[in-house]
């Protein structure tokens, strides 16, 4: 079996990052490493929150210059870049929304499946999606 494990997601600081995806969005913590260079390894992922068992977890990099800064948030130039498979939108989406996470729109029931676009803090986009069937 061969699958994609991790994902770099540049971030501004770990501790805020590690608040918003282990509380805001119900992301376990998977790993959090101090490294001798000063950076940490922080692995993150969807756990019991997502809907189709082992996928790929979040590596949260702390940005270390002034070119990773500029990316943070635009890691896709503006589109969907990251898309959290659910087996329950509403309850999803409910939970996020009492956690104050921004949905740049209504849920939309699609062919495809239930979908609700939302911002990451520091304005990634990502799709709360629950597939059809």
């Amino acid at each position: 079996m061969r699958r994609i494990a991790l994902v770099t997601l540049v971030v501004d600081d770990y501790d805020e990052a590690i608040r918003f995806y282990t509380q805001a969005l119900g992301f376990d913590l998977v790993e959090d490493t101090e490294r001798p260079d000063g950076s940490r390894w922080v692995v993150v992922e969807p756990g019991s929150a997502g809907a189709e068992g082992p996928g790929t977890a979040l590596l949260l990099a702390r940005a270390k210059d002034d070119a990773q800064r500029g990316r943070v948030g635009d890691q896709t130039g503006g589109r969907v870049g990251f898309f959290l498979h659910t087996d329950d939108f509403a309850r999803d989406h409910a939970r996020m929304l009492a956690e104050g996470v921004t949905f740049l729109e209504e849920p939309r029931h699609e062919p495809y499946g239930s979908v609700a676009v939302f911002e990451d803090l520091y304005g990634n986009r990502w799709d709360l999606l629950q597939p059809a069937g």
